[in-house]
């Protein structure tokens, strides 16, 4: 039996149709699927925790973005009693693009039904919060903030968000540490830890990240004034990383950001989070994950 997780209060005629094409698939595969609609935001979450809550071996599937597959795996009682599969249904899907998944529903679903799943790494932090694509802390915050409570929709909200946030966002000043190293106080616009290579739908932070290296992808912007925040931010889309000198970017197993000052808000997936102390460290190998090739 394959469990199916989706945004039940946002399926529109599109997604719907999205949905059938899945369940066709299964049922040409000969593959049992359950569909579970989810009725309000944290509800995916608690499906997968019910679903993996016996100790029985579960298939997951989550259809949505990146937030959706956030919240499932964020459920799941233990990753190594269960496969967990994505079909893209979000704005974003920056861990899609990251991992080969197939953006159509129709290939990502055949994934599924004809392939086995693979070991893949995730982030988590000591309170158990876990990442599968991206968590940090900076103005990456400001902009999901922003894009949030203003009303445009699709990826026109996260660039009107970042054109608010460059005039608007001061730089945070925290302490950072990794592989148990040397602390190293920054003033610096975004902290952040990925295991994809990419956040807010497109922007190439990681370009060399591989979700089953064990290792994770440290990245430090230190403070820019707003004119160069803009240009770093557009080299960094392109994936040039390295060509920013303000950059501190290294492979590491385990991090740890430290605030001056007070908590300051954590995003992973694009979900907030207010009381998080981001120190995390890679679990490598132990997700087992649907893609159409082995990473």
């Amino acid at each position: 039996m394959y469990h199916l997780i989706i945004n039940g209060y946002n399926v529109d005629e599109n997604a719907q149709s999205k949905l059938d094409t899945v369940e066709e698939i299964f049922r040409i595969a000969g593959k049992e699927l359950k569909i579970h609609k989810t009725e309000h935001a944290g509800h995916a979450r608690e499906i997968a925790s019910a679903l993996t809550s016996d100790g029985e071996f579960a298939h997951l599937i989550a259809m949505g973005g990146d937030g959706t597959l956030h919240e499932v795996l964020n459920g799941i009682k233990n990753v190594e009693n269960c496969t967990l599969g994505l079909i893209p249904l979000g704005s974003g899907n920056d861990f899609a693009e990251s991992a080969g998944v197939p953006l159509d529903v129709k290939s990502a679903a055949e994934t599924i039904v004809f392939r086995a799943p693979v070991a893949i790494d995730f982030i988590e932090t000591e309170s158990g919060l876990r990442s599968i694509n991206a968590i940090g802390m900076g103005i990456d915050v400001d902009v999901l903030q922003r894009a949030y409570s203003g009303k445009n929709k699709g990826k026109k909200k996260y660039f009107k968000a970042f054109l608010q946030s460059l005039k608007y966002y001061k730089a945070s000043t925290y302490r950072a540490s990794w592989d148990g190293g040397e602390e190293r106080e920054y003033t610096g616009i975004i902290a952040c830890l990925g295991n994809g290579r990419q956040i807010g739908g497109g922007i190439k932070l990681f370009p060399e990240a591989e979700i089953d290296d064990g290792y994770m992808d440290l990245l430090v912007v230190d403070y820019l004034s707003r004119f160069r925040t803009l240009v770093a931010f557009i080299k960094l889309s392109m994936g040039k990383v390295n060509s920013v000198k303000e950059v501190t970017h290294v492979k590491c197993k385990s991090a740890r950001f430290t605030p001056v000052g007070g908590d300051v808000p954590v995003q992973a997936e694009g979900e907030i989070y207010n009381n998080v102390v981001l120190h995390a460290h890679i679990v490598s190998g132990k997700l087992k994950f649907y893609l159409p090739r082995h990473v």
